[in-house]
């Protein structure tokens, strides 16, 4: 069988989304293909899904702008993809098409890879800055995985306020203003960036000042153009732990590549690999 996948998304050209799963492709011996699929905000957006579905993909993954706007275009959608509201792969099975979200599994994933003993401490403070897609799914799998205290910190209360909707009963989350956060920086062990601040070209730019921050700390931020963001660097520069974007993207891709094939390959090596492909090298 010769699999047949891509990515919708725009912008995406520039998208290391092909190399990853060519070299999933290798690595589980299967043969494929995987093709950027860009889709203009001024086409029409059911002509383009309509001509995907009737080219014999097997799949293929979704990203900004249209991981909510796809969901009305599938057959039916993974319980998690549910809750969160937003898809990130579609599998095409049976003559269905199915819609999942391995972001908020890649994110968890990568974060177990690097710091496996942070899970072991479910009292942990976390905060989250930013309240869109990559926060819904970042929060709903850290509600998961039992975390009691999620803060989350963004310009405007109401979209906070949607995502603290998938708490659970043992989860507690405060809303705060994006000064507020920077004011109690010190009383948090994970913080997490998940919004585009700081990615190029506007590396210098960051979303907030990191002047409380405490050593102890571990900072995540989901961007990867540059590797290490301003928000990164001036964390690492105050002693605290860091935690590098393209690890999720790595293992998010791993999950949705497991979904198309039923294989999961090994992602051995390909963090170091990734890294020097969104470097130029």
């Amino acid at each position: 069988m010769k699999y047949k996948l891509g990515l919708i998304g725009f912008p995406i050209k520039r998208s290391l989304s092909p190399w990853i799963h060519q070299q999933f492709l290798k690595r589980a011996d299967l043969e494929g293909d995987y093709s950027i699929q860009e889709i203009d905000p001024d086409d029409s957006f059911e002509e383009e899904i309509d001509r995907l579905k009737n080219s014999q993909f097997d799949g293929f993954n979704v990203t900004v702008p249209y991981k909510k706007r796809i969901i009305d275009f599938l057959d039916q959608l993974d319980e998690d993809a549910r809750t969160i509201g937003a898809v990130n792969t579609v599998v095409h099975r049976n003559g269905k098409w199915t819609g999942y979200n391995t972001d908020w599994t890649g994110y968890i994933t990568s974060l177990k890879h690097h710091y496996p003993s942070f899970f072991q401490k479910k009292v942990s403070n976390i905060l989250l800055i930013g309240a869109g897609g990559a926060a819904r799914g970042i929060y709903y799998g850290l509600v998961k995985e039992g975390f009691a205290r999620i803060d989350i910190a963004n310009r405007t209360q109401a979209s906070a306020e949607v995502i603290a909707g998938l708490g659970e009963k043992n989860t507690n989350t405060s809303i705060m203003t994006l000064e507020d956060a920077e004011s109690s920086l010190g009383g948090y062990d994970l913080i997490i960036q998940t919004t585009n601040i700081g990615m190029k070209p506007n590396v210098s730019d960051m979303i907030i000042s990191l002047d409380k921050l405490c050593e102890h700390s571990l900072v995540s931020d989901i961007v990867y153009q540059p590797i290490e963001t301003e928000f990164l660097h001036q964390a690492s520069q105050r002693g605290a732990s860091i935690h590098y974007g393209h690890t999720m993207l790595l293992y998010q891709a791993q999950y949705a590549f497991e979904l198309w094939t039923s294989k999961k390959v090994p992602a051995d090596n390909m963090e170091q690999q990734l890294q020097h492909k969104l470097e130029g090298r």
